[in-house]
C-alpha cells in the first residue's frame, strides 16, 4: 500500500530554520546573562585572594562594630564636584575620610578628607570626578571608629 503521510515533509529549509531559531536563542539568552553580569559587577579584586581571605573574619568584626555604634551616613554630590555627608548620631568633632574608587571600568583611585559644616554635615576638600564611584568612609570619634561603605553617582 502506498498513500502520503497526514502531514508535510520535514524538509532542509525547516532544519535551517530550526538551527537559526536556536542559536539565536542561545545567544539571546547569553548576550543577556553577559549584560547583567556586567552591569551588577561590584566587586574589589585583590592581589592576594589567600591574604584577603585570612582577613575575612576581622573584616567582618569590624563591620560588627560599625553597627553596634549606631551611626548613620548618607553621600551626595553638590554642584561643584565636592561630597557631602549627612550624619545622624555621631558626636561631635568626629573625623572623616574617605578612599574612593571606580566599580568598573579605568581604574581610578581618590582619598578624601571632610571638613565639619556643622549638625552632623561634613564637606570633602577635595572635588570628585563625575561619574559612578564606590566610597569607604572611616569616621573616628575618640576610640569609636565607623566604617562603611556607600555609592556615589
Amino acid at each position: 500500500m502506498t498513500g502520503k503521510s497526514s502531514g508535510g515533509q520535514f524538509t532542509g529549509k525547516h532544519m535551517a530554520i530550526v538551527l537559526v531559531v536556536g542559536f539565536g536563542i542561545v545567544a539571546a539568552v547569553n548576550l543577556f546573562m553577559a549584560s547583567l553580569a556586567t552591569g551588577g559587577f561590584h566587586g574589589v579584586v585583590v592581589e592576594n585572594s589567600y591574604v584577603a581571605s585570612q582577613k575575612f573574619n576581622t573584616w567582618l568584626d569590624e563591620a560588627e562594630k560599625s553597627r553596634a555604634l549606631g551611626w548613620d551616613v548618607a553621600a551626595s554630590r553638590d554642584a561643584d564636584g565636592h561630597v557631602l555627608l549627612e550624619t545622624s548620631a555621631i558626636p561631635a568633632g568626629a573625623l572623616a575620610t574617605a578612599e574612593l574608587r571606580r566599580p568598573l571600568g579605568a581604574h581610578e583611585f581618590a582619598s578624601l578628607t571632610f571638613t565639619s559644616l556643622g549638625d552632623g554635615r561634613y564637606r570633602s576638600s577635595e572635588k570628585v570626578d563625575a561619574g559612578r564611584w564606590t566610597m569607604r568612609l572611616r569616621i573616628e570619634a575618640g576610640s569609636d571608629v565607623w566604617a562603611g561603605e556607600r555609592e556615589l553617582r
